[in-house]
């Protein structure tokens, strides 16, 4: 079961519409599909049309208050996708986990019954790198999929969670990977764009998605009606990209699609 943390400590990325919108086609694909909702914002928890207010139990209920994490699973049977959904109270974590031992592999030990049950898990990260981050990482068996907007000041952002991601290997976790590098938001009309492209190619190379994902109005629309760009907008380019990427996923780590499943069609 790959369980991929989405994690980049800047805000504005792309992580929540990566989670979600990859998520949707890898379910759409037959593969069962678990999205965790790790930050306080609960964005990922929106783009799914829950409302944090209806929420009784969460990432935080699993986290601080052994609940086991199968409590507070939604599941979205017409989606095919599920979710553990984030509630206000998340907020407050990050200082409560200060004074537990072991606190940064709380959601490690909380997702290990769930490791037969689905495909993918998604771990949608908060754009920081705290205890909550922290934990997603620890719990990312198969490594970290790092959305990276094709503007300049995203170079920047990416060479610190570099640097984390080096220091969480040499006193946590020294098998944590990448698995990839998704380029967001990409403007073709801009050399900008393309110019970011090119430099995060050169530096990273073959941890690069081949699939980029372009700027869409559709994408940016479809999480006010509570819906993943492949129910929004499937022929957008926004869900023609997040379906292509979730094809290279499922082809890099030798998933075999279900016969007969949409993405096979």
């Amino acid at each position: 079961m790959p369980t991929y943390a989405l994690v980049n400590q800047k805000g504005g990325v792309g992580k929540t519409t990566t989670a979600i919108n990859l998520g949707a086609y890898l379910a759409q694909a037959g593969l069962k599909v678990l999205i965790i909702d790790l930050d306080p914002q609960a964005n990922a928890t929106a783009c799914l049309g829950i409302e944090q207010t209806h929420v009784s139990c969460g990432t935080y209920d699993v986290l601080l208050n052994d609940t086991p994490a199968l409590d507070c699973i939604l599941h979205n049977p017409r989606r095919k996708i599920s979710l553990l959904p984030s509630t206000a109270a998340l907020a407050g974590a990050q200082i409560e986990l200060i004074g537990r031992q072991d606190r940064e592999r709380f959601l490690q030990r909380a997702l290990g019954p769930l490791t037969e049950r689905y495909d993918y898990i998604l771990i949608d990260c908060p754009p920081s790198l705290g205890l909550l981050s922290i934990n997603a990482l620890l719990a990312a068996s198969e490594g970290v999929i790092i959305p990276v907007q094709t503007e300049y000041l995203a170079l920047e952002g990416l060479t610190s969670l570099m640097e984390t991601l080096k220091r969480v290997r040499a006193s946590l976790f020294p098998g944590l990977k990448i698995r990839g590098l998704v380029l967001t938001m990409f403007d073709s009309r801009t050399n900008l764009s393309q110019d970011v492209v090119d430099e995060v190619r050169r530096h990273f190379s073959d941890q690069v998605f081949d699939t980029v994902i372009p700027r869409s109005v559709r994408l940016a629309e479809a999480p006010s009606h509570g819906l993943p760009i492949s129910a929004y907008a499937p022929n957008s380019t926004g869900g023609q990209a997040y379906q292509a990427l979730a094809q290279e996923l499922i082809r890099g780590d030798g998933i075999t699609v279900v016969p007969g499943s949409e993405m096979e069609r």
